[in-house]
Formats: C-alpha cells, sequence, structure tokens
C-alpha cells in the first residue's frame, strides 16, 4: 500500500479513530442496531453543503463512480483544503458533544467525519502516483504537510481523546460486542501511540516532527520518480543483441515516443530486468544496471541521502518523543511479530541458507563465464545456467504469456475459488484517469449481486511511480448502509506497439496475480466497520502472495495461458521444466530481497541514527556478509517502501513473514488433491479474505488451518533445508 491510502483516511489516525468509541446501542452484528447507531451519529455531525466540486457525492453507476474526467490539480487543491475544514467542523462537534460518549455518538460519528475529503483524497492518491504530473507533484508539496498538521489536530484534540479513552476503558460496563471493543480498544492504543497522551509542549513537537516528515516523504518520492524517469539510449542494434523480439519493440517504441533514435532502455524494473537478462553486449549492461541501481544516488539535485537521513533522524526523535527506544519498536506495536527480535529471527533462519545457494549459483555461472560474476552479470549467466540445467530458456515461456490472457486467468481464479465473476465494461461506461485504464464490472455470481469495479492501469509514462501495487477508490462497509468496492491494480509495463500484443515474462505474471490477490481481498470484504477493514502489515501481503502460486495450475495454463500466435496451451513437457527449475536462483531471489528487510530493521534500531547512509548501508551488508555478486532489490536511496512513508518502514520484513502462511496455505490446497478445493477456497474467503481484522489474524490463521504456520513449508518452497 502506499502513502496516498494512509491519507484517505484523512489524518495520521482517521483510518482507525473513524470508529472508536462505546455502544449501548446494540451489537455490530445486527442491521438495525448499526442503523440506529448511524442515525445517532448523524445527528451529532453538523449539516453542510460542500462548495468544491470534487468533493461532490460521485454520481454514475455503480452506486457512484470517481469522477476523473472532471479531475485537475487546481479543482482538486480547491477540494482538499475545503475538505479539511468541513471535517474540522465534524470532529469539533462530535469531541464538544455534551451528551455522553457511547459508541454511536462518538465511534460511527467519527467514522462519517471527512467523507468529503476522503473522496478528494481518492482522487489526489492516483493524480500523485500515477500521473504524478509537474501540477500534481507541486499540489502534493503544498498540500501534504498541510494534511499532516490537520492530522495531528485530530490525534492531539484532548477533549476528543478523552471520549474515546472512556468508551474503549468503559467497553464492557456498556456491554459491547466483541467486534465493537475490538474497534474501540485498537483505537485508544494508536492514539496514544500517536501522541495523544503526551502535555501540550511534547504534542507541539510531535506535530512539528510530523510536518517535517511529510515534506520528506513527499521530495523522497519526487526525486526518485524523476530519476526513473530517464532512459538509456542504445543507438545500434549490435547494443541490444539477445533481446527477445518483444523486449526489443518495446525498447524501440520506448525511444519514438522520447524522440530518440534507436532503442531506449527506461529506468525501471520492468525494463531494466530483461536487458540484464538477455542482453549480451556486458559493457552495456553494465551501464544499464549502474543507471538503475543509483537512482537516487548520484550527488545531483535528485539525490536522496539527505533526505533519508533527515528521515530517519525525525523518526527516531518522535520514537523516543513517545517513550519507545528506536522507531522499529514503535512501528511493530500492531504487527504479528509484535517485536523486531522476532522478525529478525525469521530472517536470520532463511539468510543463512540463502547465502549458501548463492556460493553454489555463482560456481554454475563462473563455470559457464570464465570470469567472476558482476552484478549485471547475474540474471544473465543464470538465464545460461537454467538452459543448462534445465533445458529452460524465459523466451519459451513468454509466447504463453500475454497480458491479457494472464488477466483473464486471474478473474478465472477469482470464479473458480470465491465465485467472482469480471466483466470488462465498454470504454467510456465510467470515467478513467487516462485512456489506457480498464474498467471491470466485478459480480457474485451465485446472487447476481453487484461486488464492485476492478480498475486496471498496466501501462508505464512519465510521472508515474514505479513497481506494482494496489489500492481502492471506496471499500467495503455495512454500518451506514452497504457500500460496493471500487478497488485497482497498477503496473508498470511498457506499452507496446500499435497492434503488437504485450508478452510478460512468468515473473510478471506472478506479479500480476500478486497484486490481484490485494484485490481480491478488498473484492471479498465483508467488514462492517472500516476501522476494522485494514490488517497488520505483516499480514496483508499473504492474500497476495499466496495468489501467484495459481499461474502455473494446469486449468489456467489449459485454458488462458495459450500461445499467442498458435492459440496452442503450454505443453505438459515444458510446464514439467517449469516446475523443476522452480527453485532455481533462489539464492539470489531470497538474498536480492533479504537484504533489504534486513538492511530496513537495521537502519530503524540503531541507538544512534546514521547521517553517512551510503556508508551505512556498505556497513549494514558487510556485518550481514552480503555476496558481492547481488545488490540489494530496493538500495536505500531508491527504497520507496521505506522513505515515501512509514507504511513499510521497519516493516519489509513482512513479505517473508506473510510468505510463511502462503507456503503453508499452498501446501493445504495441494495436499488435498486439488488446487481449487471448493471447501478449502470457501473456508479462506470466510475466514482468512472477508473478516478483515474484526478478528486478531493470528487467530484467524489458526481457525483456517487448525494449526500454526509451518514455516518449513516456505523453506521447501525456496529449495532450501527445513531442519
Amino acid at each position: 500500500m502506499h502513502r496516498r491510502q494512509l491519507l484517505i483516511a484523512g489524518g495520521s489516525l482517521m483510518a482507525l479513530t473513524a470508529t472508536a468509541g462505546c455502544a449501548t446501542t446494540g451489537g455490530a452484528g445486527s442491521a438495525g442496531s448499526m442503523a440506529q447507531d448511524a442515525r445517532i451519529a448523524r445527528a451529532v455531525l453538523p449539516v453542510q453543503t460542500p462548495r468544491a466540486e470534487l468533493l461532490q457525492v460521485w454520481t454514475g453507476p455503480y452506486e457512484g463512480v470517481p469522477p476523473w474526467d472532471k479531475v485537475t490539480a487546481p479543482k482538486l487543491r480547491e477540494a482538499i483544503l475545503e475538505g479539511i475544514e468541513l471535517r474540522r467542523a465534524e470532529i469539533n462537534a462530535i469531541a464538544n458533544n455534551p451528551d455522553a460518549p457511547t459508541f454511536a455518538n462518538t465511534s460511527v460519528a467519527m467514522q462519517m467525519a471527512g467523507e468529503p475529503l476522503g473522496r478528494a483524497m481518492a482522487l489526489f492518491g492516483v493524480m500523485t502516483s500515477n500521473i504524478g504530473s509537474a501540477d500534481y507533484q507541486a499540489l502534493d508539496r503544498e498540500v501534504s504537510p498541510l494534511l499532516s498538521a490537520a492530522g495531528d489536530e485530530i490525534t492531539f484534540n484532548e477533549t476528543l481523546f478523552n471520549r474515546i479513552k472512556t468508551v474503549a476503558d468503559n467497553a464492557g460496563a456498556a456491554g459491547l460486542t466483541a467486534e465493537q471493543t475490538r474497534i474501540v480498544t485498537r483505537s485508544r492504543d494508536a492514539y496514544i501511540r500517536g501522541g495523544a497522551a503526551l502535555d501540550a509542549t511534547k504534542k507541539a513537537e510531535l506535530g512539528r516532527i510530523n510536518t517535517a516528515l511529510s515534506n520528506a516523504f513527499t521530495s523522497f518520492g519526487q526525486k526518485v520518480v524523476a530519476d526513473e524517469n530517464t532512459w538509456t539510449v542504445i543507438p545500434t542494434e549490435a547494443g541490444v543483441a539477445g533481446l527477445p523480439d518483444s523486449n526489443k519493440a518495446a525498447a524501440a517504441a520506448a525511444a519514438r515516443s522520447r524522440n530518440v533514435q534507436g532503442w531506449a532502455i527506461v529506468n525501471t524494473r520492468s525494463s531494466v530486468d530483461p536487458f540484464l537478462t538477455f542482453g549480451d553486449d556486458r559493457a552495456q549492461r553494465e551501464i544499464v544496471w549502474r543507471k538503475f541501481v543509483n537512482r537516487g544516488d548520484n550527488g545531483d539535485a535528485n539525490d536522496t541521502n539527505a533526505t533519508i537521513a533527515e528521515i530517519v533522524r525525525l523518526r527516531d526523535q518522535r520514537a523516543k518523543l513517545l517513550g519507545y527506544r528506536n522507531h522499529a519498536e514503535l512501528r511493530m506495536q500492531d504487527t504479528m511479530a509484535k517485536t523486531p527480535a522476532a522478525a529478525s529471527d525469521l530472517m536470520n533462519r532463511v539468510w543463512a541458507p540463502a547465502k549458501a545457494r548463492v556460493a553454489e549459483e555463482v560456481a554454475d555461472m563462473r563455470a559457464i563465464a570464465g570470469h567472476d560474476i558482476e552484478p549485471w552479470d547475474y540474471l544473465y549467466y543464470a538465464e545460461k545456467v537454467k538452459k543448462q540445467k534445465y533445458d529452460l530458456d524465459q523466451n519459451e515461456l513468454k509466447p504463453y504469456f500475454e497480458l491479457g490472457a494472464v488477466k483473464r486467468g486471474a478473474f478465472y481464479m477469482a470464479e473458480r475459488l470465491y465465485g467472482l465473476e469480471f466483466k470488462a465494461l465498454p470504454k467510456g461506461t465510467v470515467p478513467g484517469f487516462t485512456p489506457d485504464v480498464e474498467v471491470f464490472e466485478v459480480t457474485d455470481k451465485a446472487s447476481g449481486r453487484n461486488v464492485g469495479l476492478f480498475y486496471s492501469d498496466d501501462f508505464a509514462r512519465a510521472g508515474k511511480r514505479s513497481g506494482a501495487w494496489a489500492t481502492s477508490y471506496r471499500s467495503h462497509s455495512t454500518y451506514d448502509g452497504r457500500k460496493n468496492v471500487l478497488s485497482s491494480n497498477n503496473n508498470n509495463f511498457t506499452k507496446p506497439g500499435e497492434g503488437e500484443p504485450l508478452l510478460i515474462s512468468l515473473d510478471d505474471a506472478e506479479t500480476l496475480f500478486h497484486e490481484f490477490g490485494h484485490a481480491l481481498h478488498s473484492l471479498n470484504s465483508t467488514v462492517n466497520y472500516p476501522a476494522l477493514g485494514g490488517t497488520p502489515r505483516d499480514f496483508v501481503e499473504y492474500p497476495s502472495q499466496v495468489h501467484e502460486h495459481w499461474v502455473l495450475s494446469r486449468p489456467i495454463l489449459d485454458g488462458f495461458m495459450k500461445h499467442y500466435q498458435t492459440g496452442e496451451p503450454m505443453p505438459q513437457a515444458l510446464v514439467d521444466k517449469v516446475e523443476r527449475a522452480s527453485t532455481f536462483n533462489q539464492g539470489y531471489a531470497t538474498v536480492s530481497y533479504l537484504s533489504s528487510a534486513l538492511v530496513d530493521m537495521d537502519l530503524h534500531t540503531q541507538a544512534t541514527p546514521p547521517t553517512d547512509i551510503d556508508a551505512f548501508e556498505r556497513d549494514s551488508l558487510a556485518r550481514y556478509g552480503m555476496p558481492k555478486e547481488i545488490v540489494m532489490r530496493h538500495r536505500l536511496p531508491q527504497f520507496n517502501h521505506l522513505f515515501t512513508s512509514d507504511a513499510y518502514s521497519a516493516g519489509y520484513y513482512s513479505y517473508l513473514w506473510s510468505e510463511v502462511m502462503d507456503a503453508d496455505t499452498w501446501a493445504y490446497f495441494e495436499e488435498s488433491g486439488d488446487v481449487f478445493n471448493p471447501e478449502i477456497g470457501r473456508r479462506y474467503k470466510e475466514i482468512i479474505l472477508a473478516p478483515g481484522n474484526t478478528t486478531d489474524r493470528a487467530d484467524a490463521y489458526r481457525a483456517f488451518r487448525g494449526r500454526d504456520p509451518d514455516v518449513s513449508a516456505l523453506l521447501k518452497v525456496r529449495g532450501f533445508p527445513t531442519n
């Protein structure tokens, strides 16, 4: 999740505090009691009529859709500034309500507060992440500190906090349900972690820190985007020798769109990795590699090292102000792992066998190359070893992974497992923020009920943030009438030439299924209150990662992953090769990822935050014994996960923590003899996906699997020793 989604709720703690309170009006599971609570809450809020166009209730089909066709940066600025004021009036009404605090007049009212601003922030998140033009970057720089300050104003409102705390402290006496009690206690605790219990002087200092962090996050993200909006020009065909035709065509199209001659390798992973894998020109590989790994680290206007040093200094100050030893300890209070030590224990258990596997992989590559392996050689010679050991070439696979077919395969998975049907809407049915966006209607097959819409933004463009991510413009809830879901996936594939197919790698196909797993988590939601819609950081990647496994399931291969020219499904002999090679290069994959997670945790547990970020990165990697042939998947100067928000800071380990559950779950399906086992699929939907954070997620996993997750399943998937 990107930091924009943290802002959609309109303040540092609004996502949690929106439902903090104490009920005396019945159980949250009762539609009648929820409706009564909603009526009470509405009566607390002042009647206001938003003036700004982008604050209005969304209209059109599907319960209303975002008005992308009306969005401009000036209109969005107007909406955000007015939205902050409207929410301020609502918060003050809740805080100053003379009636005793209840779940309805505090918790439910807090949830309703800021709805117009929430709509504007959904638009803001897309326009700054997916479009990112200069006018939206300027808007981001202007309003981000204002939003941070407005959020702190809510958190630091002593009268409001006293109501929230009173409700939580008296939950048992008030007869709250388990669901309501979970809401109010989590909200109270989140407020305390946000500084609500500090004295006035410390609140002022914390507010200064939060505003400075907001500015630094925006600066970091925009600098990285600027470095990614560059490219390496290759003037002669010899420079692209070895690239598959589809990648050559994409590079040629990228050059044409940038008005340069030859081929252009854009400075994003989706362009760079194929070049490093197939490009025969070793010197050119090094040039492309260095440009990519030095994003944000070139000593120029886009250098991020000073920004990172400021961020880690401010985070350390904030943690200590709040009574924690370091930022990691603060961030992990609301996670499954609970402590930095627990997360580090899991990482270290995997790190040693991963490094040992790298040594084996390097030896195999050196035998073919006849020279030492440098980081820009690793993917290239790994492909040669794979061909030698398994008679498997990525170029054999790509013709079966045409982008449209891969998406249809993902939709089939959703139908088989969860009964969801996806139907493409004709262009123009609903607005899109760019003509490239595809929109799909999502329907529950059994009942015919509309679940929501799924927006798919697949192509890279100047200004768009790199990588792949999922987000929602509207999430499911029932507390104030049922709301459908508007979910999205966002990728960065290089757009092919007119009439040319877009063939993607197996890795890209798995990434697409991964992000689609996030969308399925949202689309299957049955939560009543948005405060329980989000899950802990080290759980949220589990429902996405597990769906990667279905890419190579036989029903999807036979039905969708067909050769784009012949229409034939992938032959079983080729699938068998892929399966035999499934643990190939896992040393590289694991060390590349895990080094980033280890350095993240190391950085955020330092007693004194470092000032020389490059030196810290080098020293940290040396302490862990990082193989010289590999570079971190995300070096610190471009590590968006850590430095465009707090979201994944001291939390990049979460992918590994989630993978323990994901591998164990896939083993459950496989052991049943049917990877589309309908009973397991039903239980996964009802226990893991649908409830959000309504119950403790560790308890939910035990209810689903009958026990705690087994880490040996993860080690087995990666091909590492399990003892």
